[in-house]
Order: structure tokens, then sequence, then C-alpha cells
């Protein structure tokens, strides 16, 4: 499938959390870098109930954040998309995903380097395998690249610490960061997503097929 024909998949409207749902939610799990931007795309897609930050992936059960960016646990910063089918399928956020990463870089995503930051599917059934092997092979095509994300057998899902949750859209003021003194997370995100470089990336590799860009 296209990714231009996903477009009005997204909404121009408020989001949907806590929308009105025929059918029982369902899961995916993915890799895509930085957590806090693939909750921030991905809540804006019509059918995408809330993505949860977290990690999967490796072995060590319950990790932290420090445990994981350190590199000895295996686990990605991978998130929980929360979807009606009714609404959006599968294959279309495999689509959509692809499209929101550089899914020909293997060392990580824009500036954040290392094991943890790599992409990565995360499959529960062979449908599921399918669809992603399929969302795949089209990147490939399009791009005219290797794609060397890989799709792995999901396993377990830990949820990251509260403080990274719906950080992208928080008031909640740091006194201290890399990108500012007392800045809202909200703003503090939008200046860490614009410093690496990611949106910049994505606009090079996807053009007008990039779902999330501004």
């Amino acid at each position: 499938m296209p990714a231009l024909a996903l477009k009005p998949v997204l909404l121009a409207i408020p989001l949907l959390g806590g929308a009105v749902h025929a059918a029982p939610l369902e899961s995916a799990y993915v890799a895509g870098g930085c957590f806090w931007c693939v909750e921030a795309d991905f809540e804006k897609v019509q059918g995408v109930d809330e993505v949860i930050s977290g990690y999967s992936g490796g072995d060590l059960p319950n990790p932290t954040y420090r445990q994981v960016v350190a590199g000895d646990t295996g686990h990605y910063e991978a998130a929980e998309i929360r979807y009606d089918p009714d609404q959006v399928s599968y294959a279309q956020l495999m689509d959509l995903f692809f499209r929101s990463v550089d899914p020909t870089d293997g060392g990580g995503q824009f500036c954040d380097r290392g094991d943890s930051y790599r992409t990565a599917i995360f499959v529960q059934s062979e449908a599921e395998r399918q669809a992603a092997e399929a969302a795949k092979v089209e990147a490939a095509a399009e791009l005219g690249q290797e794609v060397v994300t890989p799709i792995l057998r999901f396993d377990a899902f830990y949820e990251a610490e509260d403080y990274h949750q719906d950080y992208y859209k928080s008031d909640d003021r740091l006194p201290i960061t890399s990108v500012g003194f007392a800045v809202p997370k909200s703003v503090a995100y939008e200046r860490y997503r614009t410093g690496c470089g990611r949106d910049e990336r994505i606009r090079q590799l996807w053009g007008d097929d990039a779902p999330f860009l501004p």
C-alpha cells in the first residue's frame, strides 16, 4: 500500500485518546529510537487510542531507563501502540512506522546512538509477521536501500517510568535540561527533536511520503 494512501488515516483534529471504540483494542509493539517521538507521532493517528513508552527485546525483567540506555540489558526503547482495528489496521501502522524512522540505520536513530535506540518490530503472530515483512519489503523498494530494521518475536513489554509518559505534551517544568532551564517537558521535547535532526533526516529519506512531518 503506498504511503500516500495512508495520509487520510492521520487526524487533522485533536487526538483520539480515550475515544469511544467499537472493537477491543489491540497492541502493536515497535522500537523507533527515542520513545517520546514514537509516542508523539502515533498518538496523531486516527484509531490509535494511546501509546505507551517502554522497553522490549531484552532479558532483564522490569528494567529501568538507566539500565536500558547503558546497553547491558538487550532492551530497546520501545512503544506499545494501542489501536482500534476497526479504524486502522496493523498493516497501515507498519507502513506508517517505517516512514517515521530511518530504517537504514543499524546503529541507533538520528543523534541517539547505541543498541537501545535501534529500530525493531516485535510481532505476536504469523499474521503480524507477514504484514511487517511486507511493509519492510515495500519500504526497501521505495528507498532503493537495504532496510535493516529486524522483525522479532514479541516476548514482553515493560512500561517506562511515569516521567517518560506523555513527555511530548506535558506542561511539567524541568529545572535543568540540556536544552534550557525551567522549561516545560513539551518545550524540551520539541527542542530535543529539532536538535537531534529527526525530522530533517526523515524528510531527506521519505520526502512527501513522511506522514508525521509538519
